[in-house]
């Protein structure tokens, strides 16, 4: 009798969250897999027909899909690095300041729960012609720049604002992952008199291996859903430069009702996207994979 109140009070508690991800998570799934397979046109739905994979020729076919792919790869190339080796570094300053080390904390992650909307707007200005940081070039004798109203230097001034609005958030991962290194590692280090650069390299590097491939990960994945930001800075312009694969999905499915058309798109994207989750499952599991091997061979 109490197993079963147990398991009553136990659905009771599950059941809700069970129906809110049925309805609005795997149900929208199912409905994307199918509809990929159905030319279902959102303002005519009675006239829907079985296509079979001629919707995912044609994405791949559809050279504003392929140029869509094309930036949010560039994307990818440049946030990643710049993203990640900024939250290190910011990390390993902040861990190494003795006073005000929670205000550094609270500026820095302040983007992060901003409104990308809002940040965009901001930097917008930030970006146009008679904006700060065009003066500031002015200063040191340098030509205005176009930023986000050139083809070639718009994809890399949103990735600029990317990074700035999310490095944040990998600064606080990076920043516990260094305050939990054991001193004593250091300690010995100093003892046979390596440098700062062997301390980094030898010791504080193969410690946050994990959380490089975590953050590596999860700025990949978030650069792979990129669609504020162009919509709310460029359109998408100038001539599709920042045109992303999400941006695609969006326009295709909400503005020219082709739902058949953009759930493939959002089929294709999630293959992109699991692609990633496998390798991080294969990094992180030889990585563990070893630990326990290390422990075992020490405790036989």
């Amino acid at each position: 009798m109490k197993k079963k109140s147990e398991s009553i009070l136990g659905m009771a508690f599950f059941g809700p969250a069970l129906v809110l991800l049925t309805i609005f998570l795997f149900i929208p799934m199912i409905l994307t897999l199918v509809f990929s397979f159905t030319d279902f046109f959102a303002l005519n739905p009675g006239l829907t027909h079985f296509v079979g994979l001629e919707n995912y020729f044609q994405v791949f076919k559809d050279d504003d899909f392929r140029q869509a792919f094309g930036n949010t790869v560039k994307f990818v190339v440049i946030i990643v690095p710049l993203q990640g080796l900024g939250a290190l570094g910011l990390a390993l300053l902040i861990n190494k300041v003795t006073h005000c080390k929670t205000y550094f904390k609270v500026a820095f992650f302040i983007p992060v729960v901003m409104s990308l909307a809002v940040v965009s707007t901001l930097w917008v200005q930030i970006y146009s012609p008679e904006g700060i940081l065009n003066s500031l070039l002015a200063h040191i004798g340098i030509n205005a720049q176009p930023f986000i109203n050139s083809a070639s230097q718009a994809l890399p001034s949103i990735a600029v604002m990317s990074a700035w609005q999310g490095v944040g958030y990998q600064m606080i991962i990076f920043l516990g992952g260094l305050q939990a290194i054991n001193p004593a590692l250091y300690e010995a280090a100093e003892m046979d008199h390596a440098s700062g650069w062997q301390k980094f390299k030898d010791i504080t590097l193969p410690e946050l291996k994990p959380l490089c491939i975590f953050v590596f990960i999860t700025i990949t994945i978030g650069a792979f859903r990129m669609l504020v930001q162009p919509m709310v800075m460029t359109g998408g312009g100038p001539s599709h430069s920042t045109y992303t694969m999400v941006y695609d999905i969006y326009e295709t499915g909400t503005v020219n009702w082709e739902i058949g058309l953009a759930s493939t798109m959002a089929i294709v994207f999630a293959f992109f996207v699991m692609i990633l989750t496998v390798i991080q499952t294969i990094l992180t599991r030889d990585k563990e994979g070893k630990k326990h091997a290390n422990k075992k061979t020490k405790n036989n």
